[in-house]
């Protein structure tokens, strides 16, 4: 019988000439560390979840400290009115009463369902007519040819270093003029056409292959049918996320509408707290029931377009 050479698999028959007599090729040398499947399923898994581990721990730590004031204002106004102002501050009131929701909901003199109301009108209408004027302008300046159209662009862009703490006087003079003073359209039309917008859709654009154009100018469609039935469809992450951060800038703005907002019942939800505010400024459940009030549609509408949102940041390039 043939000996089995140390290091090879024996055959499962006897071994024909041409396979005694044919040249063995050589096997490369095993490099220093080099580990085995087997090993290396063996052995690292116990270290990925403990780097998981760790990294949960490290999430957890700062999703604490991020949601901590969200849930101590939510606490607060379930709060009585002694215990809201307490000098040492507990995380769990007792008892859990609604005394400030229906003290806000249904007070008189300030109107906290109004402005809600107000705000929401405003904050809708503002985010469609950034998506109406910022869109068509993206799309020029990202897919079309022209001349001129770096220039155009390098002005869009300049825009966006103005402080618009600058813009207050001449806005106003121009809502003045249009009589929209104490009105929703001064604080939905002024800012709609802002340069953040283009930018952002026209980062998005860029992304898109081009060959999807050329294969429906083939098919017969215009330029408009392009925009509408292939372009629009595919940019839907970055429309979602465009119309989310403009609702959420005209939510949350504040100093404008205390220029041209005059009457308590036109005020939008941060002015009139602001008046709330310093009509209740020793009743911390009061306050703390508008401040829930105030971000309950704000956090709604992120986990519902949260999705969008990602995607549409992650392809037109910007990061926080």
């Amino acid at each position: 019988m043939t000996a089995v050479r140390s290091g090879s698999t024996p055959a499962s028959g006897p071994r024909t000439h041409e396979e005694r007599s044919a040249p063995r090729t050589p096997q490369p040398p095993r490099r220093a560390g080099e580990r085995t499947g087997a090993r290396r399923a063996a052995g690292p898994p116990a270290a990925r979840r403990l780097r998981r581990s760790l990294l949960h721990l490290v999430l957890g730590v700062v999703a604490a400290l991020y949601l901590s004031p969200l849930l101590y204002m939510l606490t607060t106004s379930l709060k009585t009115r002694g215990e809201a102002g307490a000098t040492e501050p507990r995380w769990i009131p007792d008892p859990f009463t609604l005394d400030a929701y229906r003290h806000v909901l249904g007070s008189t003199d300030s109107p906290v369902m109004q402005w809600f109301l107000n705000s929401l009108l405003a904050a809708t209408a503002h985010a469609a007519l950034v998506l109406a004027t910022a869109t068509p302008a993206a799309y020029a300046l990202a897919r079309m040819d022209f001349r001129g159209r770096g220039v155009i662009f390098a002005g869009v862009v300049a825009t966006l270093f103005v402080p618009p703490v600058i813009l207050l006087v001449p806005n106003f003079l121009i809502v003045n003029e249009l009589a929209w003073v104490d009105t929703l359209p001064a604080i939905v039309v002024p800012a709609a056409a802002g340069a953040f917008g283009v930018f952002f859709l026209r980062q998005f654009f860029l992304t898109l292959p081009g060959e999807l154009e050329e294969a429906a100018e083939i098919d017969g469609c215009n330029r408009w049918q392009i925009f509408v039935r292939v372009v629009l469809p595919l940019a839907r992450p970055a429309l979602v996320t465009l119309a989310l951060l403009s609702f959420l800038t005209n939510w949350n703005d504040f100093l404008w509408p205390l220029y041209v907002l005059l009457s308590p019942e036109s005020l939008t939800l941060p002015a009139g707290l602001a008046n709330f505010q310093g009509a209740n400024n020793i009743r911390y459940d009061l306050l703390m029931a508008g401040a829930v009030i105030a971000s309950v549609p704000v956090l709604l509408l992120y986990v519902v377009a949260q999705r969008w949102v990602i995607e549409g940041v992650s392809r037109s390039g910007l990061k926080g």
